[in-house]
């Protein structure tokens, strides 16, 4: 466990934490500061994402729980009570949107070849209460800005634009309490190089889990370019990947695949 000062702790996912009415419970997350207020008959939530100043990355996740309140200047959302006993708790989710993801540099893959490339993705946390964990709002743990992706200004789709790249080497991915990691395997079944700049991650589809480390990963991903080279498909595992470790469910996916788990798409939705 970090060393803070007096009254300040982890943070723990899918943790509940009990509170009195009238105590506020604080929460600091990289950009992301977060209030959760109990009263007699509501809870209260606060929060606000900060653009960071610099290329400084923060490294914990730190509560404690009080009596102060933020800036009357930060909105708050207002919960009626219906018997939660005054427990919170805070689930991860991933974004409800693709989130394009870059490698650090451009790669290619030649034909016939294969990659995999490890994903940081910044995640939305879910406030939930009550012994039944009744979801009362979500906040995303970093400014999530959009982006398109596709062939042109009239075929594509919106996502979510990631700030981490992807990496080849598991230990150069940056770990954070409010990232989960995603192993990426790319195979390239074409007679061609394939130039690779971004492609999309169907963040919706993807569960988190935790390590024993308390590390969050998700299922990995399988992407195969056909020799079509118009369609390529997609493939979610069942659990987590072998490189986690053992691990345990936080969170299902926020959307089910329709048949199974694998998924055909134009190339251009993938890869741009």
């Amino acid at each position: 466990m970090s060393v803070y000062p007096e009254g300040q702790r982890d943070g723990v996912w899918a943790h509940p934490y009990q509170l009195a009415s009238g105590q506020t419970q604080q929460h600091q997350l990289g950009h992301t500061h977060l209030w959760v207020t109990l009263l007699d008959q509501e809870w209260q939530v606060r929060f606000v994402v900060q653009q960071p100043e610099d290329s400084a990355d923060p490294l914990t996740w730190f509560e404690t729980i009080g009596h102060s309140l933020p800036s009357s200047e930060i909105p708050v959302q207002r919960f009626v009570r219906s018997g939660d006993n005054g427990e919170v708790c805070f689930i991860p989710a991933m974004a409800s949107l693709p989130t394009v993801i870059r490698p650090s540099q451009p790669l290619t893959v030649p034909a016939g070849g294969r990659c995999v490339l490890y994903v940081g993705t910044n995640l939305w946390m879910k406030v939930c209460v009550g012994e039944g964990r009744s979801e009362l709002t979500e906040v995303p743990l970093a400014v999530p800005s959009r982006t398109w992706l596709g062939r042109n200004s009239m075929e594509g789709e919106i996502c979510y634009a990631s700030s981490t790249y992807g990496r080849l080497a598991l230990e150069a991915v940056p770990k954070r309490p409010w990232r989960a990691v995603t192993p990426v395997t790319i195979i390239n079944r074409r007679e061609r190089p394939l130039l690779l700049e971004r492609f999309s991650l169907p963040t919706p589809l993807l569960s988190v889990y935790r390590n024993g480390q308390g590390l969050l990963w998700t299922p990995g991903i399988t992407v195969e370019c056909e020799t079509d080279m118009n369609s390529a498909s997609l493939r979610i595992d069942q659990s987590a990947p072998q490189a986690a470790g053992e691990c345990e469910l936080l969170a299902p996916a926020r959307e089910k695949l329709a048949k199974g788990r694998r998924l055909v798409r134009a190339f251009d939705h993938i890869f741009g």
